[in-house]
């Protein structure tokens, strides 16, 4: 993995910690960029408008399991379980900032 890949990885999965893990939304709205762009239906676009959605969705009281993670240049994808769900979370990574998010969910055991 090239220097860039494992930075982005750390970043991303820092995000991801504060988010589930340590419930430091402030934290994880730091690691996002001003003009963040989600493309999982139901979340709005830009950094605060992101993290209060997530903040005040069901997902936050749940703990997320991170099951894999694969990192190439500036894509970080990220295999989860939480709150009865498999998903794929994958990010891009720009300036030390996450900018885009695509999501790929299913029930666990389905």
């Amino acid at each position: 993995m090239n220097g860039m890949s494992e930075t982005n990885r750390t970043i991303v999965v820092d995000c991801l910690e504060n988010l589930f893990t340590h419930k430091d939304f402030d934290a994880a709205k730091a690691a996002l960029h001003p003009d963040f762009v989600t493309h999982s239906p139901g979340l709005p676009n830009g950094r605060d408008a992101f993290a209060d959605a997530v903040e005040n969705s069901p997902l936050a009281g749940a703990t997320a399991e991170i099951k894999h993670v694969v990192a190439e240049n500036d894509l970080v994808m990220v295999h989860l379980h939480v709150a009865g769900q498999a998903i794929v979370d994958i990010l891009r990574v720009e300036d030390g900032l996450l900018v885009e998010h695509w999501d790929v969910k299913q029930p666990l055991g389905g």
